[in-house]
């Protein structure tokens, strides 16, 4: 595995304004072969390139050349979604006998904390020792949500790869779920499907016909979400079980097999035979969300004015599980005044 071996520039250059007259930063991280881009609107993970076995570089990440991509954007491309990624049932949760509704842009669900969520807004930036911090604050029934909660995610290029810290405090109770939801494709165009997929994970969690939790987790043996050993994204994209079917393909949290509040550890890997380019995922998560895109159909416009569709990419999100708050059973995802929450998680790119 060949690491980034330490920043060697932070750059930092508008990327475009706001129809309400603010500016988009676009900063870039560059150093040991690598260049990050990173965007103040949505704290977008813009564009990641690495080389390739032949020392070509490419970037690796879905998503738009310009501002309007992103504000028309509802793939998430790049972005760090919240207050809540992943789905909540109804729209609705209980906290401390309080019941609070949330606006529903997923069917009856409300997804990635809302129409307007984190992913939505414009983040403050502040230089720092090999990246950038970005924060937000998130006022008091901001999207139904209660407590005004600031988040920071920061972004850093060191010799131990592309490290992203997740804080967040709030000043009354509520609940948190922060992911980045990169769209990988190692070969940096075409389909990922031949992208050899492992993930240490025993179990996963289950969903309904509209992608809700049923309520527990499940065994991956015997299915097609069984990544342990290893395989290509789409042997099993195809498989006709009732799972697979709901979701079109792969949309399910996939249970690690890591002890709760360890260090961060080892929790998925991808790599491209064509390109032989890897990207190892290292989280102190309970679960990765693994997604094969599979709402684009085409009609979405990408960089280099390409289409994206099914399976051009793949999604390894480090989170906790979905509507987690009317979940009894799954870790909690609730945050109180005076705590601090905290989750990293690590990219490391190389190539074999």
């Amino acid at each position: 595995m060949v690491q980034a071996a330490g920043v060697t520039d932070l750059t930092r250059t508008p990327f475009g304004t706001l129809p309400d007259g603010r500016v988009v930063d676009r900063f870039v991280l560059a150093g040991g072969g690598a260049e990050v881009a990173v965007l103040t609107y949505g704290a977008v993970l813009h564009s990641v390139v690495v080389p390739d076995r032949f020392g070509t570089p490419g970037d690796v990440t879905l998503g738009y050349d310009d501002l309007a991509g992103y504000l028309a954007d509802t793939a998430s491309f790049g972005a760090v979604v919240g207050r809540f990624g992943n789905r909540i049932a109804g729209g609705r949760f209980e906290l401390d006998a309080t019941t609070y509704d949330l606006p529903r842009n997923n069917g009856p669900h409300c997804l990635h904390g809302g129409p307007d969520g984190f992913s939505h807004r414009l983040w403050s930036a502040e230089e720092v020792q090999g990246g950038v911090a970005l924060t937000l604050v998130s006022p008091d029934g901001d999207q139904g949500f209660p407590g005004t909660l600031t988040a920071t995610v920061t972004y850093t290029l060191s010799a131990d790869g592309l490290r992203l810290d997740y804080a967040a405090h709030t000043d009354a109770p509520t609940v948190l779920n922060l992911t980045n939801h990169a769209y990988w494709n190692l070969d940096g165009a075409g389909t990922a499907e031949h992208h050899e997929v492992e993930v240490r994970a025993s179990s996963y969690v289950p969903v309904d016909e509209t992608a809700i939790p049923l309520g527990d987790t499940a065994a991956v043996a015997g299915t097609p979400l069984d990544f342990r050993l290893g395989k290509p994204l789409g042997a099993g994209l195809r498989a006709g079980t009732e799972q697979l079917v709901r979701s079109r393909g792969y949309d399910h949290t996939l249970v690690l097999d890591r002890e709760p509040g360890a260090a961060p550890s080892l929790a998925a890997q991808a790599r491209a035979p064509r390109s032989g380019r890897v990207l190892e995922v290292l989280t102190d998560q309970p679960g990765v969300q693994l997604y094969s895109a599979n709402f684009l159909d085409g009609t979405v416009v990408g960089k280099g004015s390409v289409a994206y569709r099914q399976g051009d990419a793949l999604c390894l999100e480090t989170q906790h599980f979905p509507d987690s708050p009317n979940q009894p059973a799954f870790p909690s995802t609730v945050l109180r005044p005076g705590e601090q929450f905290r989750s990293s998680t690590i990219l490391r790119f190389g190539t074999e």
